[in-house]
């Protein structure tokens, strides 16, 4: 069974552990400044199923959907990228993976999505599995 990323976790990992190990300039305002709901609804929506069936029943597929929704709702007022960067490898590690590409290229792939039109979600996503798929290696 695939195991999700936390709330609790995502306050961690965003909070705690980046203003410990990332050098921005950009502060990181207080977990409890994020958008009521909308972190929530972005963990909640990869493990969604309708009729019993999970509507993303691949670990590409609900790290690709975790990862678009994390960069394109905005679930924090600052910081969007690098948490939904980190989530994206907290997820592929408790799942027993883990994503070897360049830190370059990861970073201008995170760009890539988050300048991407809305209109091009679905494709966007894709890209995103692709991406993983291309790049991801086990434990």
């Amino acid at each position: 069974m695939m195991q999700p990323v936390t709330l609790k976790e995502v306050e961690y990992i965003a909070f705690r552990l980046a203003r410990e190990a990332m050098s921005f300039n950009e502060p990181i305002p207080g977990f409890s400044a994020r958008f009521p709901q909308k972190l929530e609804s972005c963990l909640a929506v990869p493990f969604q199923t309708f009729s019993g069936r999970s509507l993303y029943g691949t670990l590409l597929a609900k790290a690709g959907i975790l990862f678009y929704l994390m960069i394109k709702d905005h679930p924090f007022q600052n910081g969007n990228k690098r948490i939904a960067m980190t989530t994206l490898l907290v997820l592929l590690h408790k799942n027993k993976k883990w994503l070897k590409a360049d830190t370059k290229e990861f970073y201008n792939f995170t760009m890539w999505i988050a300048s991407s039109p809305a209109s091009l979600k679905a494709e966007t996503v894709k890209a995103v599995e692709k991406f993983l798929s291309s790049h991801l290696s086990e434990l």
